[in-house]
């Protein structure tokens, strides 16, 4: 089969390699859609882990065959798989901090080599612990690019359902990548207030036709001032830093009241330092939350908001793009414009 394999400082190669042996209770599943996530990016740009691996954790395809003793599924059922699964059994588990579970920490899909993901390739195999709680059925009405959804937004409903906010509650979200996005559709379904930001007008477009009643480039806007002038001089109840920028986490604080909560989603690198005033927390007695990864508890519930259509994930696909032109994809969604959003890849299509 042809993958695109990750070959080390930065370069990807697309290439032929083995289909992946499956064994009893695992399966073997055509990958027909793939969405490049922002995770995997920071991995190849920035060289985090050795090569050669396979990456792509966003898959929705074709069981193509099942091992020994798999009953829940069929060759021709469609699926999308999580490539992470907590034993439920642990410390972690049982305070339901899946992402801190050293068997969710183990990657249970791979195209070959180690684990990583396996979706920028034409096959993968899914291993048991995974078959057994992580695969979802897509239903056959259901595009594989819109189901390829189901993941990442298990990770943003996770997040909000961890911030829960209210309906007269008003909510900041900083940056409206497909990331943003998927949260400022998720908030709207609270009733909550939306205002959200971000450097790229199209964006912003997109950030009020999901349901932001305002919408502003940080460079053009002061937002600490807008935000307080929505909110009778307050700021924000809560801030939702859906971006990784120099100051973004300040600006989180200083738009929002005392009491408001601010949570880090996309502050995921070992390198990045982050500098505030001790008062602003404690003082103002705010709270400071982080979240990462998907929830096994969300992962049906997640699954239905996007097969059922409830929240419109097709329209962020921007690119659906051959294995052929992965390498483009890649510097796609690290230098995006206007015109890109979520850039899909189809392995099955080789140019």
């Amino acid at each position: 089969m042809m993958a695109a394999v990750y070959t080390g400082n930065g370069r990807i190669s697309v290439e032929s390699v083995p289909v992946p042996e499956i064994g009893p209770g695992e399966l073997l599943v055509r990958v027909e859609a793939c969405g490049i996530c922002h995770t995997d990016l920071k991995k190849i740009e920035h060289d985090l882990l050795p090569p050669p691996r396979i990456y792509g954790h966003e898959s929705a395809g074709v069981v193509a065959a099942a091992g020994g003793g798999v009953s829940k599924f069929k060759p021709g059922d469609h699926v999308i798989a999580f490539h992470h699964i907590p034993c439920r059994a642990c410390f972690y588990c049982s305070r339901k901090l899946y992402a801190q579970c050293e068997t969710y920490k183990k990657v249970g899909i791979t195209a070959g080599f180690e684990p990583a993901g396996g979706g920028f390739a034409q096959y993968i195999r899914i291993m048991d612990w995974i078959v057994r709680d992580g695969v979802e059925l897509v239903p056959d009405d259901v595009p594989f690019e819109v189901a390829s959804f189901v993941e990442p937004v298990n990770t943003c409903h996770k997040a909000v359902v961890q911030m829960d906010p209210q309906p007269e509650d008003v909510v900041l979200i900083q940056g409206q990548g497909p990331i943003g996005l998927l949260f400022t559709m998720l908030v709207k379904r609270t009733g909550a207030t939306i205002l959200a930001t971000d450097t790229i007008p199209e964006r912003l477009a997109l950030a009020r036709r999901f349901g932001a009643l305002e919408a502003w480039d940080p460079r053009q806007v002061d937002v600490v001032v807008r935000c307080k002038q929505l909110t009778s001089g307050r700021g924000v109840d809560q801030v939702m830093v859906a971006a990784s920028a120099r100051e973004i986490v300040g600006q989180a604080i200083a738009s929002s009241r005392p009491g408001g909560k601010i949570l880090l989603f996309a502050q995921t690198s070992d390198t990045e330092r982050i500098e505030l005033s001790g008062a602003d927390i404690c003082k103002l007695e705010r709270t400071v939350l982080g979240c990462y990864s998907a929830s096994v508890d969300l992962q049906a519930e997640s699954a239905h908001l996007v097969f059922s259509g409830e929240i419109p994930v097709g329209e962020l696909i921007s690119h659906r793009l051959p294995l052929s032109e992965i390498s483009q994809g890649i510097k796609l969604a690290l230098h995006p414009d206007g015109k890109s959003l979520k850039i899909m890849v189809q392995p099955q299509r080789l140019s």
